[in-house]
């Protein structure tokens, strides 16, 4: 069946039951948070035919380590083995060499993943051996459903690829074996509005989409229910490699907004280093120890700036705003406006089973370039760094207060 007739019929069936994120410890667009732990180096490969690393946190389930990577496991039902990163990365490179999982309705999950929501997804169906999806969310917005594409792949389920996911404010290119198969730019994510722009985490995983318990829409997209008299399903990860092209110790959220522009970069370098070293230099930073299966490039120094609008500026030190509020950890249950019942993605925590039209994807043999980025688009995130000592302060007048002002004008012309 050919892709855009399969990703039509999904969207149909799924249509009604994706729903947005639900759980984040704290979302920025909503509240204070604290930073975040940063990749405070330029580069971080971690190679799991060497055994458990300390960059990385087991979040659900339990990984074993082999010739083969890390060894991800459905045995039974209810199993959805997860690791994520201890840090976060802020624009730059993902790769991944992973071999996906067989069996209908077993989902291999790739999940680039901020605070507010941001996503960039590689989703490997366990009884698809011809295709991958590549998805992408901007804080967690699940409202229109032309983002997923599928993407021709060669026998995922019996074969390492090599999965990237180069991410720059200007573009998201998805690449297989150093392929380029997709493209998005901020303009084609409403105009950067949805376009993923903050600091994120790595998260790898396996889960049954096909379960008996999910909706007839994620079994459905699944491909198909899940039989689990003939687990065991594995996954297999062999490596990693994170280009970090902001390096900070920790990264904070400026406002609510969830733009590049607000993101402040705390204890970081302001230029990546080429200098091997087994560890990061900050005492706050995730990466390991001498010693672990994990390799970084040093960085340097104690600074903190802000990747945003282009020039420099000096900022006053009294406008310095660190945010001392502490999130609860509460998980956020906001399902925006869809079904409760969908099948959540619990490497993701998102909806599954929104797939879209492959229209503009690229076939995998080539080796396409990103295309042009639209310019001078007020919400696209921009690529220069302005480095101070301080935060920069906005100088921009808040959008809620003109929107009041803009109101209250309006009122006193009809009265007056």
């Amino acid at each position: 069946m050919p892709s855009y007739i399969k990703s039509a019929a999904l969207l149909a069936a799924a249509l009604p039951f994706a729903v947005a994120q639900t759980y984040t410890s704290c979302n920025p667009l909503k509240q204070t948070c604290p930073p975040d732990n940063g990749l405070n180096s330029a580069e971080l490969t971690t190679d799991f035919t060497k055994g458990e690393s300390p960059d990385w946190n087991i979040t659900a389930g339990s990984i074993s380590y082999g010739p083969n990577g890390a060894e991800f496991v459905i045995n039974k039902q209810g199993d959805a083995p997860t690791i994520e990163t201890g840090f976060y990365f802020f624009f730059g490179t993902a790769e991944v060499k992973m071999q996906a999982a067989p069996g209908t309705g077993i989902v291999s999950s790739i999940v680039l993943e901020s605070d507010d929501l941001d996503e960039v997804d590689w989703e490997a169906l366990g009884g698809d051996t011809t295709q991958i999806e590549t998805n992408y969310f901007g804080k967690g917005y699940t409202g229109s459903y032309d983002r997923a594409t599928w993407v021709s792949v060669s026998s995922p389920q019996t074969t390492f690829h090599t999965y990237t996911v180069n991410w720059t404010p200007d573009s998201i290119q998805w690449l297989i074996d150093g392929n380029v198969v997709r493209t998005l730019t901020p303009a084609e994510a409403s105009n950067g509005q949805y376009y993923p722009q903050t600091p994120m985490r790595l998260k790898l995983g396996i889960w049954a989409g096909g379960d008996p318990s999910n909706p007839p829409g994620t079994i459905e997209w699944a491909g198909g229910q899940t039989d689990y008299s003939q687990a065991p399903f594995k996954m297999y990860v062999q490596s990693v490699t994170i280009k970090n092209a902001n390096p900070a110790a920790e990264y904070e959220y400026g406002d609510n907004s969830g733009s590049a522009n607000s993101i402040k970069k705390i204890g970081g370098s302001s230029s990546a280093s080429s200098a091997s070293a087994t560890s990061a230099t900050s005492a706050t930073s995730a990466t390991s120890a001498s010693g672990s299966s994990s390799t970084a490039s040093a960085s340097a120094s104690s600074s903190t700036s802000t990747t945003g609008a282009s020039g420099s500026s000096s900022a006053d030190p009294s406008a310095t705003a660190t945010a001392t509020a502490t999130s609860t950890a509460t998980a956020s249950a906001s399902a925006s406006g869809s079904s409760t019942s969908a099948g959540i993605n619990p490497v993701s925590g998102l909806g599954a089973g929104n797939s879209s039209s492959t229209g503009n994807s690229t076939s995998s043999s080539g080796s396409g370039s990103s295309t042009g980025t639209s310019s001078g688009s007020a919400s696209s995130p921009s690529k220069s760094v302005v480095t101070s000592n301080d935060a920069v302060p906005s100088t921009g007048f808040p959008g809620s207060l003109l929107a009041l002002y803009a109101f209250l004008v309006a009122v006193v012309g009809v009265v007056f």
